[in-house]
């Protein structure tokens, strides 16, 4: 339902108004009609801070604990559509406590980032997916579907405004974070009548500021990230917020995260926050790197995305997204055939795994065979340098976009 830019389609419209139609009486049939207006980045307003933030040292940045000076809002309600877009300087939201995002978690967002290249130019990695992912898990909660292109737009003004704020150097970038929350104020369960678009900044040095940091997971068969029907495909909070105990239980046994496990058989799906990896000789003999597939459970990644591609193009080894079980990984360690593994996400790109521990027992995965001093395994480390490569303009590639000065 939404084209490469997360532009609603037509029938995304009315597949949606029947739905409220149906299911809340009409509540808010006029609320995806199509004369309803769109958001338009030609009537972007910007107010700048009189009161600039003090900057700390690139090396002293630690993740999404500084924001920078301004931020980008965007509202909507169901009789006007969408309001004209702003950037103001970065402030406390002022909502209704009775506002539905705090009650019923209508609440989704987005993880990005840019760059500065060595000429200077901010770049984006992949927008578009991000776009297309954000109008997917508004969709699934019965929020209003946006202008992926147009919202892009005001993003990139954003990160002009915002240019100082965007640490420069290989490693370090400008996490972007579009928000999406309703602030329909009514203590009842139902889709919300108004709604707040914002994104906020927060400049961030390396994942692994001294290099790779491989990890130790916790197959857990007992905690559940997501099921069938759920929003495991939707980049919504409350999937995050179920995740905090199983991680720090897993932390306080010396592990960095939650290996996810679903169902009767085990199935691998997750590692912690990220899309997981696995590099091996399978049963059949053959090299293959293999994902969870995208069933609904399985948060469609940018990053995993990308890897997929990459590694289709070089055709260097199969490349499945199927299901797989911890069984399957057990035995190709005992029998030699693991290779390597990974974890996948915006913040890392890649993040090698060394090994897990199941049902009180730990099993080793190879980072590299070849050479044991290594951090990374061979695949992880051309994927890292590829992927940077690519959002530094370093490597020239169509998922690089430099935003227009």
């Amino acid at each position: 339902t939404q084209s490469t830019w997360g532009v609603p389609n037509r029938h995304t419209h009315l597949d949606m108004r029947l739905l409220t139609t149906r299911v809340f009486g009409g509540l808010r049939s006029r609320a995806f009609s199509t004369a309803l207006k769109e958001i338009n980045a030609s009537r972007l307003s910007v107010e700048l801070t009189k009161n600039p933030k003090q900057k700390l040292p690139k090396e002293q940045l630690k993740f999404g604990a500084l924001m920078s000076d301004h931020m980008l809002v965007v509202d909507w309600d169901a009789k006007n559509g969408w309001y004209d877009p702003k950037i103001q300087p970065y402030q406390n939201l002022s909502i209704d406590p009775a506002s539905s995002v705090l009650h019923y978690a209508l609440e989704c967002f987005e993880g990005m980032k840019a760059y500065v290249d060595d000429a200077g130019r901010i770049r984006m990695f992949r927008p578009n997916k991000n776009m297309e992912r954000l109008n997917n898990s508004a969709h699934r909660l019965l929020m209003p579907s946006f202008n992926g292109g147009e919202f892009v737009k005001c993003i990139q003004e954003l990160l002009k405004v915002d240019k100082s704020w965007i640490p420069r150097g290989f490693g370090y970038s400008l996490y972007i974070r579009p928000t999406f929350i309703s602030t329909y104020p009514v203590l009842g369960v139902g889709p919300a009548q108004s709604c707040k678009l914002f994104v906020i900044c927060s400049p961030v040095g390396p994942y692994y500021a001294e290099g790779f940091n491989p990890v130790k997971l916790l197959a857990d068969d007992h905690y559940v990230r997501a099921w069938p029907g759920g929003t495991g495909n939707a980049k919504v909070g409350g999937n995050y917020a179920l995740g905090i105990r199983p991680a720090m239980e897993a932390a306080a046994r010396g592990y960095s995260q939650i290996l996810w496990l679903f169902g009767e058989n085990l199935e691998v799906t997750e590692a912690g926050t990220m899309n997981q990896f696995f590099f091996w000789i399978n049963d059949k003999g053959e090299k293959e790197l293999v994902t969870a597939p995208l069933d609904g459970t399985i948060l469609p990644g940018v990053t995993r995305d990308s890897i997929l591609q990459l590694c289709r193009t070089w055709n260097e080894f199969k490349v499945a997204e199927r299901k797989y079980t911890i069984n399957e990984i057990i035995k190709a360690i005992h029998e030699g055939r693991m290779i390597e593994a990974f974890g996948a996400g915006t913040a890392a790109v890649v993040s090698p795994v060394k090994g897990f521990s199941f049902h009180d027992k730990d099993y080793v995965i190879p980072l590299d065979k070849d050479d044991s001093t290594k951090k990374a395994g061979k695949l992880t480390q051309r994927l890292a340098d590829t992927i940077m490569g690519i959002q530094y303009g370093k490597i020239p590639h169509e998922w690089s976009v430099v935003v227009p000065e």
